[in-house]
């Protein structure tokens, strides 16, 4: 089976269950009219029908309008975390690096298959450059964490969520020759990680009773990550086909997926509520901010393209 051929397989599945959930979203509106948690329900069912359009058309369009709409995705993400995030005049070069150079240069790395300079240029680089920058200004009122912020917010928003589309530099011998499989790769990774949220938020919804960190992130219980956990990695199993790894090594990556997206969404909790907000934006109805849908990925998708790289690649 070609790649085109596990798309329109794949893609098919995730329309039908699509639809699946907005038949049941619709009927039980029409039963429970005005039920919050219904509302929130459909609304991210709506969200959905948005976000499988984008990625469908990026996966005809290819290698890169991918990698343009995961710049774009950086670019609205780390918008939202310097919107909440406060700010002085000082930083204004640093933040005109992020934006116009550092973002920007990050993902021409990926397009230009440069994996060797793509994987330090903003650890080493750009954490170099950003309080030099900061120091030319002369505003040394908390210096440190003006630029901690700065650097976590770029890290967080740029270099992590680069990840996702630097897939398409794996070279997995006997899967990557044929195209169109690495963008395959991707999708597996984002198509666990979204699947993992919403169905953390269905058992925590129906089973929740035991908080994790109720402090961080209330809507976070034992029952859903488990519950909601295994459903993802089982979800992750049987999509091995589309994958360059066997059944029980595409149980491996997806726990992983699972596990770090969980991980990654609580610390983004975390620094929401120290900044006294519930959402990074409102910019997706039912999802928040662009960052609100991306605090998984970030974290999931260097811990998955590492895990590819470093056991699959010769």
């Amino acid at each position: 089976m070609n790649s085109q051929e596990k798309f329109y397989w794949l893609f098919g599945g995730i329309l039908s269950l699509l639809v699946l959930a907005s038949c049941i979203g619709a009927l039980l509106h029409w039963r429970a009219r005005g039920n919050e948690t219904i509302a929130n329900l459909n609304a991210r069912v709506r969200a959905w029908w948005v976000m499988v359009a984008i990625i469908a058309v990026n996966f005809v369009l290819g290698t890169n309008a991918t990698v343009v709409l995961f710049a774009l995705a950086s670019l609205f993400a780390l918008r939202e975390f310097i919107t909440l995030t406060p700010t002085r005049p000082g930083d204004y070069l640093p933040l005109v690096a992020c934006f116009y150079v550092l973002l920007p240069v990050q993902y021409w790395l990926i397009a230009a298959d440069w994996y060797n300079l793509f994987a330090i240029f903003l650890p080493v680089y750009g954490f170099l450059l950003l309080p030099v920058l900061a120091a030319v200004s002369g505003d040394t009122e908390d210096f440190l964490a003006r630029v901690t912020k700065v650097q976590w917010g770029l890290m967080i928003t740029v270099y992590c969520i680069s990840y996702a589309p630097a897939l398409l530099l794996v070279e997995v011998p006997g899967f990557s020759e044929q195209p169109r499989n690495n963008l395959l790769l991707m999708i597996y990774l984002l198509t666990i990680v979204q699947m993992s949220d919403v169905l953390q938020y269905v058992f925590g919804k129906l089973l929740g009773k035991h908080k994790i960190a109720p402090k961080v992130s209330p809507s976070k219980t034992v029952e859903g990550f488990v519950g909601g956990g295994l459903a993802a990695t089982g979800l992750g199993t049987a999509l091995w086909w589309i994958t360059p790894f066997t059944p029980l090594q595409a149980c491996g990556m997806a726990a992983a997926i699972v596990v770090s997206g969980f991980l990654g969404g609580l610390a983004l909790s975390a620094v929401k509520r120290s900044l006294g907000a519930k959402d990074w934006g409102a910019m997706i109805e039912g999802h928040g901010g662009m960052l609100d849908r991306l605090d998984s990925v970030s974290f999931a998708a260097p811990i998955f393209f590492h895990l590819t790289r470093y056991f699959f690649e010769p």
